[in-house]
């Protein structure tokens, strides 16, 4: 989940394909080319541009997509409260995969009204284990917890997200079974540490944490998001998919960051942006031009072309 502010690249600038020859990336090592029937994107840095907004370009290619019968899910590490920014493009059945994967959501009632259709939630004493090891695996982090309504830090805990928190408290006390929110469900753990370099900081992690939780990262800073087991963009997206008897074939996926590393692999076709992570970059089957120069569309454009 990106900071809720100017959004810029993990990775400095990397070199964005001016035009790619996206005909040639449409097949996916030599097998047959599938039409699509979903499109999957995340937001921050992939479908939205730095300023936030949807370009009138994207706009119009999500509405074309889902004109000629192909879904759109917005796949993304936000939580259900700061989807305004693409409530008003929903078309046809209006569900994100929020929290990296903790959350479907509905959209359609708008902001503040949103739907909870599935909940993937972070055990507690999950949630517990990895937030101790963590500590003792890397000191200096500071945490703070995401439930489907709720939001709670550390005192210490930057102001990342242009929010106030429900609560202020350690973790450990967040996270009792009779703390703040205890009524709802844990989605997420978010741990910050202001001095490590952000990809060292996953790796330290993983290691620490194991299989208590999935670790990802999304931000430009050292902010890493811990959901539960398993969950992940990808595994939800699986589920979703399976409702509707689309297979992984059948999905064209777009992101730009280690938390959509998972979902590029298993898509059929995948595209990393022009401002993507290396490890995007090696993931995705397919690479279009950066968020700033409309590169969901670009790809959808052609798409939809070749389907002509």
């Amino acid at each position: 989940m990106r900071e809720n502010g100017p959004v810029t690249s993990a990775t400095g600038t990397p070199e964005s394909p001016a035009s790619p020859d996206l005909s040639t990336s449409l097949e996916r090592g030599g097998s047959p080319f599938v039409p699509p029937r979903l499109i999957a994107t995340d937001l921050d840095g992939t479908l939205l541009r730095d300023d936030k907004s949807v370009s009138p370009r994207t706009v119009a290619a999500l509405a074309a997509a889902e004109e000629a019968g192909i879904e759109v899910f917005f796949v993304t590490g936000r939580p259900a409260r700061w989807m305004d920014v693409v409530s008003e493009h929903v078309h046809g059945h209006g569900l994100a995969i929020c929290g990296n994967g903790a959350a479907v959501v509905d959209l359609h009632g708008g902001p503040g009204t949103h739907r909870f259709v599935k909940v993937r939630e972070l055990a507690r004493e999950n949630a517990l284990d990895a937030v101790r090891l963590l500590r003792e695996a890397v000191p200096g982090t500071v945490y703070a917890v995401e439930q489907t309504y709720g939001f709670h830090q550390e005192p210490d805990y930057p102001k990342l997200h242009m929010e106030v928190p429900d609560n202020l408290a350690p973790a450990e006390a967040l996270l009792t079974a009779d703390g703040p929110g205890a009524a709802e469900p844990v989605l997420k753990i978010l741990a910050y540490h202001p001095d490590l370099d952000p990809d060292a900081f996953l790796t330290l992690a993983r290691l620490a944490v194991g299989d208590r939780a999935n670790v990802t990262r999304s931000s430009p800073s050292a902010l890493l998001e811990l959901s539960g087991p398993g969950v992940s963009k990808a595994s939800t997206l699986a589920l979703c998919c399976a409702e509707r008897g689309i297979s992984h074939e059948e999905v064209v996926a777009f992101g730009d960051m280690p938390n959509d590393v998972e979902m590029l692999t298993w898509a059929g076709q995948s595209y990393a942006m022009g401002n993507a992570h290396p490890d995007v970059i090696a993931a995705a089957s397919g690479r279009t031009v950066a968020n700033n120069d409309d590169g969901v569309a670009v790809v959808i454009e052609q798409l939809l072309a070749d389907r002509a």
